[in-house]
């Protein structure tokens, strides 16, 4: 299976994992996609980047219109980029011809659609078989027998000999799931595979979704279900084009599509250089930083005067909160890591307060993390040699 995705293990990547370069499954490099429409031209995706990892279980949300589809489509080729690349395993997508990447496609992904595409004149375990047949995989009663064994597996084969006309809708996603895993590939991907269900049969089909993750698939679904993007291995949100950075997410991890989606608008990015000072100890309190690259140190001031190191912060953690809840100035002073640069994206004041009437949960955790970072500090100020946090 994974031979046929990687060509055969030929890896000539230079530091990268794969042919081309790149060190994960899939990788989507400053993807642009730009359509050309009667009211001129109109860009759905702006320069993104997305890195995926074999076995991980990814969910694409974002509100209608925010690429989140076309970002999906980049992978399984239905969709190509107006520039940028598209590197899944040895592959890169974005070279092949409509020929080969229809083969390719059927030997290396499922695919899964939100309104199922069975064939209407085919029986259940007909359309099964499919792509089984189209990519001459296994022998003609190896077929059958596979086609089967994936319909119990979705629990469906009571059901082989039926049309798909005769079958509720849950019970048709189910057929499509074992549609994809016909030719047993690496990949899944799903687009809105549950917009369509109730939340009993939708958690059923998410179900069978877990599963293949402990199987060892990589599956990439669009969903506008935020339970349901909870319960994936992480979330990557599209905001007007463009893909909320991963430790933005991490940090916040209790917004929905609709809070992220406004404060990811609202953020700005910053970067510093190695050993800048971030925020002075004594500042007033004016904005909250995400890290989204590198690392921060924290330092306290001492009473005899000494300035004590007393934490790092990495990619996906935050600070600055402490002031903006208290209303006061800086408790600490935060410099870029000595070693490499540092991004932070950041929210004003106003941006931050609006954020924390929205989300209970999320004013909970930051306040929280408030008491838990100014007792720490308090009960080690006199012992420079233990970690303390600080934000």
């Amino acid at each position: 299976m994974w031979k046929r995705l990687f060509g055969g293990g030929d890896k000539t990547g230079g530091n990268g994992a794969y042919r081309y370069g790149n060190e994960h499954l899939i990788e989507l490099r400053r993807i642009v996609k730009t359509y050309e429409t009667a009211a001129g031209s109109f860009t759905v995706l702006k320069g993104v980047d997305v890195q995926i990892d074999r076995g991980e279980f990814v969910a694409v949300i974002g509100k209608s219109g925010s690429g989140k589809s076309t970002l999906v489509n980049m992978i399984t080729g239905i969709d190509r980029p107006s520039s940028g690349e598209v590197l899944v395993g040895d592959t890169a997508v974005h070279k092949l011809s409509e020929g080969q990447m229809a083969v390719w496609r059927g030997k290396n992904l499922g695919i899964i659609f939100q309104f199922f595409q069975l064939l209407p004149t085919l029986t259940i375990i007909e359309n099964v078989m499919l792509p089984m047949d189209f990519c001459n995989m296994y022998t003609p009663s190896e077929r059958r027998k596979r086609a089967m064994m994936l319909l119990e597996q979705v629990e469906m084969t009571e059901n082989a000999h039926k049309l798909p006309s005769a079958v509720s809708g849950g019970q048709a996603q189910r057929v499509a799931i074992a549609r994809a895993l016909a030719n047993d590939p690496p990949i899944l991907v799903a687009d809105e595979p549950t917009g369509s269900l109730d939340s009993k049969t939708a958690n059923a089909v998410f179900a069978v979704f877990e599963k293949m993750i402990q199987e060892g698939k990589t599956i990439v679904m669009v969903t506008h279900d935020n339970d349901l993007a909870r319960r994936a291995t992480r979330a990557i949100i599209v905001v007007d084009g463009v893909v909320t950075n991963q430790y933005v997410t991490r940090a916040l991890p209790h917004l929905g599509v609709d809070e992220m989606t406004r404060i990811a608008r609202q953020m700005n990015r910053e970067t510093y250089e190695a050993g800048a000072t971030i925020v002075n100890q004594g500042d007033m309190a004016d904005r909250f930083y995400i890290i989204t690259r590198g690392a921060v140190d924290i330092f306290l001031p001492h009473p005899d005067g000494q300035e004590i190191h007393v934490d790092r912060l990495e990619a996906g953690q935050y600070f600055g909160e402490i002031g903006l809840l208290e209303r006061g100035t800086r408790t600490a002073t935060v410099r870029a890591y000595s070693d490499s640069d540092v991004e932070v994206a950041t929210l004003d004041r106003e941006a931050f307060t609006t954020l924390l009437q929205d989300s209970d949960l999320t004013r909970d955790v930051l306040d929280r993390t408030r008491r838990e970072r100014i007792e720490r500090d308090e009960s080690n100020l006199g012992r420079p040699t233990e970690n303390m946090s600080n934000a």
